[in-house]
C-alpha cells in the first residue's frame, strides 16, 4: 500500500521575507461597519420556519458544531487550507459543513478563515481544492488573478468588516489568461477589449529570459507574485499584516497532481 501523502513544509506555515508598507489607513465609521455587518449578517427570523433536521445525520451537525471555533490567526487558517488540500488530492474529501445546523447558524452571519483569490478557470475551484464548505472560504474569482476595484474593494471588505486573516492568492498551472498574454507579447497580435484589460495588468509579469512552455510558466509564478505584492502594499491590509493579524500569501496550484504549494 502507498504510503499516504504529508503535508508539505512550505504550506504548514508562513512565507519568510515579507516587507509591507506600513502607512496608518483612516479610521472606518463605527456605523458603516455596523451597517456592513447588518447587510450581510440577514435576519434569524428569515430561517425560523426551517425544518432540515432530517435532511442530513446527526454526524454531520455534530462535526459542524465541533468545528464552529472562530480561526484567529493567519498561521491557523494557512494549515486549516492546507489539511483540506491533502483531502483533495489523496481522495479522502469530506465534503465538510453542508449540514442543517450549520445551514442554520449561518442565517445569523458568517466568519470565513480565508480568502482566496483565484483564477476563474473551472478547473480550480477554490472550495473543492481545499475541500471547504458553507461559511469557510471568501473567494473572490478573476482571470488570472488580475486585481481591479472590485476584486480589491471585495477583499478589503473581508479583511476590514469580516477580519479575516489570511489572504491567498491562488494562481494554476496552465493558466490561459497567462497563455493569451504571453502569446499577444510575441506576436503583436490584438486582443478582444476586455481580454485586453486583462493581458495589460499580466504583461508587466513576462518573464523575456525564458522561451515556449516555460515563459507561461515562468510568467504565472512572476504574476501571482506581483499580485500578492500588491495586495500587501494596500495601506489598510498592511497595517494589518505589520500588527500579525493578517497574512498575503501567494500559491499555486498544480493540475497534474492538484497539490497547492506556496510561492516565497
Amino acid at each position: 500500500m502507498r504510503p499516504r501523502p504529508q503535508l508539505p513544509c512550505s504550506l504548514a506555515g508562513l512565507p519568510s521575507g515579507r516587507a509591507f508598507d506600513t502607512r496608518t489607513p483612516a479610521a472606518v465609521p463605527r456605523s458603516r461597519r455596523a451597517l456592513l455587518r447588518t447587510a450581510v449578517a440577514g435576519t434569524a427570523a428569515a430561517g425560523a420556519g426551517l425544518a432540515l433536521g432530517s435532511v442530513f445525520p446527526a454526524s454531520a451537525a455534530s462535526r459542524d458544531q465541533e468545528s464552529a471555533e472562530r480561526v484567529i490567526t493567519p498561521a491557523q487558517a494557512l494549515r486549516r487550507l492546507a489539511a483540506g488540500n491533502q483531502r483533495w488530492r489523496t481522495l479522502r474529501q469530506e465534503h465538510p459543513h453542508e449540514s442543517a445546523y450549520l445551514r442554520r447558524r449561518l442565517v445569523e452571519g458568517q466568519q470565513p478563515f480565508a480568502i482566496v483569490l483565484g483564477c476563474v478557470d473551472s478547473r480550480v475551484p477554490p472550495e473543492l481544492v481545499f475541500d471547504q464548505g458553507l461559511g469557510d472560504p471568501l473567494t473572490e474569482r478573476s482571470a488570472g488573478e488580475v486585481l481591479d476595484e472590485a476584486v480589491l474593494g471585495s477583499i478589503a471588505y473581508g479583511v476590514l468588516e469580516l477580519r479575516v486573516p489570511l489572504v491567498l492568492v491562488l494562481a494554476h498551472q496552465s493558466c490561459g489568461a497567462v497563455a493569451a498574454t504571453v502569446h499577444a507579447d510575441e506576436t503583436g497580435e490584438p486582443l478582444p477589449a476586455h481580454i485586453q484589460y486583462l493581458a495589460d495588468q499580466i504583461r508587466p509579469s513576462i518573464d523575456h529570459g525564458q522561451h515556449g512552455d516555460a515563459r507561461v510558466d515562468a510568467t504565472i509564478n512572476a504574476h501571482v507574485r506581483g499580485v500578492r505584492r500588491r495586495l500587501a502594499a494596500e495601506p489598510d491590509l498592511a497595517v494589518k499584516v505589520a500588527a500579525g493579524e493578517l497574512a498575503v500569501v501567494a500559491a499555486r496550484y498544480e493540475l497534474r497532481d492538484q497539490h497547492v504549494r506556496t510561492l516565497s
